[in-house]
């Protein structure tokens, strides 16, 4: 079983404000005392946070929901709730969120420690002492807290490698990647033995590093869905320079210049910009008989197809990941080619600066009335929603605020134009009331 994850969806949901209190001063020598209930503290946010030492996302393979705290409750004596502590969600380096339903991106999180808040918590609700007034001076009202975001949030892991092995199965990558780190992929004499992206860190002669994965073998129509499909072709997009491992023995019949023109051609269906990283090409199995004359063929093919004469030559570096043989210079050139190439933005065009916008924005309508089959009126809509919850229906003159609001919103004039009548049952949620001329 493979104990690689690097797609999820999970479910996030904010903690609710803490309700506001109806309260009244009660000390022995304080006659008319007045309102003294506190509000509600703040509900929790939940927050992704970068942990270095993650490599994949298993951890969610068995907790995919998760939950802030609500803030507590307003106390008496003018005292407010605790505002509750934020849920922090721990994710590897690499990893892009969007919203489930609209599909938006909301952050590329890179950097370790990196936080994003992908839903916030509810505020308080206000309790009795904020809404006295000379015409009111004790009243009995009171809100409760403001329900917490709740969405579903799509975590996609894009290994940050600085350099991509990629090529057809068993061409050597992963052979390669073993002798040039600490890693130890598995290793196999039969096609698609790499099932997950593997990933080492490489010292050049010089003292340099960077960081390369070995990504599971390319096949035609990978691009569609073919074989491993686009399953890891996401891991290359963060990579600087990619590393085309080519099978120069041609062992398995098949020819190296075509296996080159057949993953570039993947490589661009699935993304063109793929193409924009600079490519060395490793011609891998030199050790073996007849690689000789197909590295001269090759080299000749590619020449033979370059559209611009004045372009610079893809470099081509013979090795033998069995015998060792060219690996400092590989190394060498890879390392030299990284400190001139600059990283590649992912998704610059899709994130939008935080920046305000000022603008005409016509007025939808703010509720929908609908019919039911036992010809109940139901009102719906997010904000009459919200003003529901947000409603302590305990208190007599809680309730007469709240239907104040829905006359100021314009509700009673829309039941009565779709014909609703004295005595006809209107439900927001599961609560019902009845529709008073």
């Amino acid at each position: 079983m493979s104990m690689f994850l690097d797609q999820v969806t999970i479910d996030v949901k904010a903690g609710k404000g803490g309700d506001g209190m109806v309260a009244f001063r009660r000390e022995k020598y304080v006659p008319d005392g007045g309102p003294a209930g506190g509000d509600g503290g703040h509900g929790g946010d939940v927050i992704l946070v970068v942990d270095e030492g993650l490599r994949t996302l298993m951890d969610f393979r068995f907790n995919r929901h998760f939950k802030a705290q609500p803030g507590e409750n307003g106390m008496s004596k003018g005292m407010h709730g605790r505002g509750s502590e934020d849920t922090y969600i721990k994710v590897p380096q690499g990893t892009t969120v969007r919203d489930a339903e609209t599909g938006a991106l909301l952050g590329d999180l890179i950097e370790n420690g990196q936080t994003l808040v992908i839903a916030k918590g509810g505020r308080g609700g206000r309790g009795n002492i904020r809404f006295a007034s000379p015409r009111n001076p004790a009243p009995e009202i009171a809100e409760n807290g403001e329900p917490g975001q709740e969405r579903k949030i799509e975590l996609e892991l894009k290994v940050l490698a600085d350099v991509g092995l990629v090529g057809f199965p068993s061409v050597g990558k992963s052979t390669l990647l073993s002798v040039i780190s600490s890693a130890r992929p598995k290793i196999g004499a039969y096609h698609f033995t790499t099932l997950v992206p593997n990933l080492g860190m490489v010292t050049t002669s010089d003292g340099r590093s960077f960081a390369a994965a070995d990504l599971p073998g390319l096949i035609e129509g990978a691009s569609q869905g073919v074989g491993l499909g686009t399953q890891f072709l996401r891991h290359i997009e963060r990579t600087r320079v990619i590393l085309h491992v080519i099978d120069m023995s041609g062992m398995e019949g098949r020819d190296p210049y075509e296996d080159y023109v057949a993953i570039n051609h993947e490589l661009s269906s699935y993304n063109l910009r793929l193409l924009e990283r600079p490519q060395i090409i490793v011609a891998n199995k030199m050790d073996m008989p007849g690689a000789e004359e197909n590295l001269i063929k090759f080299k000749e093919q590619l020449n033979k197809e370059k559209t611009d004469e004045f372009a610079d030559d893809i470099p081509v570096f013979p090795i033998s990941g069995v015998t060792r043989k060219g690996i400092d210079p590989l190394l060498n050139a890879t390392a030299d080619l990284l400190e001139v190439t600059p990283e590649f933005p992912l998704y610059e065009e899709e994130i939008e600066e935080e920046t305000v916008q000022y603008g005409f924005r016509p007025e939808g309508p703010e509720f929908t009335i609908d019919r039911d089959s036992d010809a109940t009126w139901i009102l719906s809509g997010e904000k009459i929603e919200k003003l529901f919850q947000m409603t302590n229906f305990d208190h007599d003159e809680t309730v007469m605020r709240f239907a104040r609001q829905l006359r100021g919103m314009g509700v009673d004039e829309a039941l009565r134009a779709r014909g609703a009548k004295d005595g006809d049952l209107v439900r927001i949620g599961e609560f019902e009331f009845e529709f008073v001329e």
